[in-house]
């Protein structure tokens, strides 16, 4: 028996069009949200599929969504204002659960404290599943694949082409600013370590190009080292900022040492909230119509050569997270996922489906 999916903000720019997915794979989604006419609009315009209001200040609310088996995608952000109720929704049904965030901080949280709870409750949690962080889990578990008891230290980057004009949605903005202040993470020496955002900078190469990705926490710190027992570094890069690449590089400490002043975490939520107003909900098509992602994954020995290369390429950035929202969520209606609590990409569904699917979303390796 298919179980129910739920689809919490989907008015929102990235919501909607993972609505859109889901009705395209053959889903019949619940649409839930705060506004009801947005909703309805929706709704009707998909097909008349059902709709329930349900707002993150109300969490009795988001819990009524959901009974045990169920399948909650959210897309409620920035989730480390408003994401909890979903994953504490969730956890308490026994559900399986997914997200689009792309926020380090939130990520580890599910990991290392909702992942605990989920277990107890059977209780699946898929966090970050879109462009961050499913291409590089997938290219990473590859190139892992393929190196073996080799394999020291993983490098992977996210770099993105062809775009222009406003990339990103304001929802996606708003998520990024508001975590500039936020403690980061990486892992070295065979742990969990604190390091703050853009502390390193690894050059990679796409299409015969040198590119530039700043360091960040990733799902992939948390997930990669239970998939090849030898690893001990994983290293993380965003190649989102052109030539800005080198100066953010150079501010990085400075953004650390601003984390630890009172109330800095507030202020840097209300400028993000400046900015939001400032900019489009979302990027045009004209934007979004040649963009493409790019994403990849290099394994070292213990020397430092390198020993495997895996890149996949998919469609914008959008497209790609509705896409995969959307496979995860149906795959997990229909055949549930591999284990409970806290999980990774390749640890939900395994490899080879996971690699399928994503092909299926777009994603393929070059």
């Amino acid at each position: 028996m298919t179980a129910r999916i739920v689809l919490f903000g989907a008015t929102g720019y990235t919501g909607a069009r993972t609505a859109e997915a889901l009705v395209a794979a053959g889903a019949r989604p619940l649409l839930a949200g705060r506004n009801t006419a947005k909703l309805d609009a929706l709704a009707e315009r998909l097909g008349g599929v059902e709709t329930a209001r349900a707002d993150v200040t109300d969490p009795g609310s988001v819990r009524e969504l959901l009974g045990p088996g169920d399948v909650l995608v959210t897309t409620v952000g920035p989730f480390l204002q408003l994401g909890q109720a979903a994953v504490d929704a969730a956890v308490e049904a026994g559900a399986v659960y997914l997200d689009s965030t792309g926020e380090p901080p939130f990520v580890r949280r599910v990991f290392e404290d909702a992942g605990r709870r989920a277990a107890d409750t059977g209780a699946a949690l898929v966090p970050a599943f879109g462009l961050d962080y499913v291409p590089g889990n997938l290219a990473a578990a590859l190139a892992l694949q393929e190196a073996g008891e080799r394999a020291h230290r993983v490098d992977v980057a996210y770099s993105m082409a062809g775009t222009s004009g406003q990339a990103f949605s304001r929802g996606t903005l708003v998520s990024l600013m508001g975590v500039l202040t936020e403690p980061g993470f990486a892992f070295t020496g065979g742990r969990l370590t604190t390091e703050g955002a853009g502390r390193r900078v690894w050059e990679f190469q796409v299409d015969g190009r040198t590119r530039r990705g700043l360091s960040v926490g990733g799902s992939e710190h948390l997930t990669l080292p239970g998939l090849a027992p030898t690893l001990q570094e994983v290293g993380v890069h965003l190649d989102w900022f052109g030539p800005l690449t080198r100066p953010a590089h150079v501010l990085a400490p400075v953004t650390g040492l601003l984390g630890r002043l009172p109330g800095a975490p507030r202020v840097t939520q209300r400028l993000a909230d400046v900015v939001g107003r400032r900019v489009g909900e979302a990027p045009s098509a004209e934007t979004l119509a040649n963009a493409r992602t790019h994403t990849v994954a290099e394994v070292r020995d213990r020397s430092g050569s390198l020993v495997s290369r895996v890149q996949v390429d998919g469609p914008e950035a959008y497209g790609l997270t509705a896409s995969l929202l959307a496979w995860g969520a149906t795959t997990a209606a229909e055949r549930g996922v591999q284990g409970s609590g806290a999980l990774g990409p390749v640890q939900a569904f395994g490899l080879p489906e996971l690699t399928a699917g994503a092909a299926g979303a777009g994603l393929v390796r070059v």
